[in-house]
C-alpha cells in the first residue's frame, strides 16, 4: 500500500477550538448527526451516510504537529483502542497517542462488535484532515477530529 501521509498546515488553537464547539464537521458540509450510544454511531448504509472532509467543507479542527505524528501516527503505527470509546458531544471518543480524537463518522455495520479492540486501527492525514484506518478494511477511511 503507498504511503498516503501528506504534511498538515497549522492552525492557531483558539481558532480550532472554536470550530470544535461549532460542530463545524456538521454544518459546513453535512454529516452523520450526534448520537447518545455506541451502537447508534453504527451504520447499515456506509456510503450513504459517511462524509470526506472536502465533502464537509474541510477540516477545522486541531493540527497534530509535524514531529509528533511521525512518531505515532500513519500507516506504520497501528493500535488498538482496546476500550470501546466513549459519547462525547454526540460523537464516539477515543485517546491514542496523547490526544483525544471525535470520530465524526459512522462505523459501518458489517464490522464486528469489537473492532476496535481486536483490528489493527492507525490514522492518518490526507485530503485536508485526519482519518481513522482499520487495517482489515484498508479501503475505508472515518473521519475523525483532534478533539482539544
Amino acid at each position: 500500500m503507498a504511503d498516503r501521509q501528506q504534511r498538515p498546515p497549522q492552525r492557531p488553537p483558539q481558532q480550532a477550538a472554536a470550530w470544535q464547539q461549532q460542530r463545524g464537521w456538521v454544518q459546513q458540509g453535512g454529516g452523520w448527526q450526534g448520537h447518545t450510544t455506541w451502537q447508534q454511531s453504527r451504520t447499515q448504509n456506509w456510503a450513504n451516510d459517511h462524509r470526506t472532509w472536502t465533502q464537509r467543507g474541510g477540516y477545522g479542527g486541531y493540527y497534530i504537529p509535524q514531529d509528533q505524528f511521525s512518531v505515532s501516527f500513519g500507516i506504520g503505527h497501528f493500535f488498538r483502542m482496546q476500550s470501546r470509546p466513549t459519547i462525547y458531544m454526540g460523537y464516539p471518543r477515543f485517546y491514542y497517542g496523547g490526544y483525544s480524537f471525535l470520530l465524526v463518522d459512522p462505523w459501518p455495520g458489517s464490522w464486528s462488535d469489537d473492532w476496535y479492540d481486536t483490528d489493527d486501527l492507525y490514522i492518518n492525514y490526507e485530503d485536508g484532515g485526519y482519518y481513522l484506518y482499520d487495517r482489515r478494511y484498508a479501503d475505508i477511511r472515518m473521519a475523525v477530529t483532534v478533539e482539544m
